[in-house]
């Protein structure tokens, strides 16, 4: 009887890790979803607010634009892993009905363990997606500030406007 309730104890937990691996996976793709919105909304006004500088700023412009586009493409390639195996199936209640309580619990512990085993290739994946695509953005967000920031503080000389004076009789 004492056997059994560690095996409990153990299932128990086991399925619990594999509900926080799940759960922190959906939290990733929510943040992740945030992230490309918030991105792709600062894009447009980015530009707009550099749309009257000089030449060599303009070009300068192409490296932020494209790194947040690399960070959006990583972002969005969050979204197209599968899902996470969820551990013990639905499937098996029939086989299961016929075994002992000791072996549903052994069964359910090994479920488990394989479920965690071949989600944490997926999860590890999507966190180095994830943390090199906030690095990006990052990065993009500094360096289009200090952009922004540059051409509000050059002193573009500008030619004097000419008036012509129209008189009317």
């Amino acid at each position: 009887m004492e056997e059994l309730k560690y095996l409990e104890f153990l299932a128990v937990n086991s399925k619990e890790i594999i509900e926080k691996q799940v759960d922190s996976y959906r939290q990733q793709h929510s943040y992740a979803g945030t992230i490309i919105g918030a991105t792709a909304l600062f894009i447009p006004f980015f530009l707009s607010s550099l749309d009257t500088t000089i030449f060599f700023i303009q070009l300068i412009l192409i490296l932020p634009i494209s790194i947040f586009i690399w960070s959006i493409l990583l972002l969005l390639s969050i979204f197209r892993t599968k899902p996470l195996d969820q551990a013990f199936s639905v499937t098996k209640y029939a086989d299961l009905q016929v075994k002992s309580f000791k072996e549903i619990l052994l069964y359910e512990i090994e479920a488990n363990i394989h479920s965690y085993s071949v989600n944490i290739i997926e999860t590890e994946k999507g966190n180095k997606r994830y943390a090199t695509g906030i690095r990006l953005a990052t990065i993009a967000l500094i360096f289009s500030i200090l952009l922004m920031m540059t051409n509000k503080f050059i002193d573009i000389e500008k030619k004097p406007t000419k008036v012509q004076v129209v008189a009317v009789n």
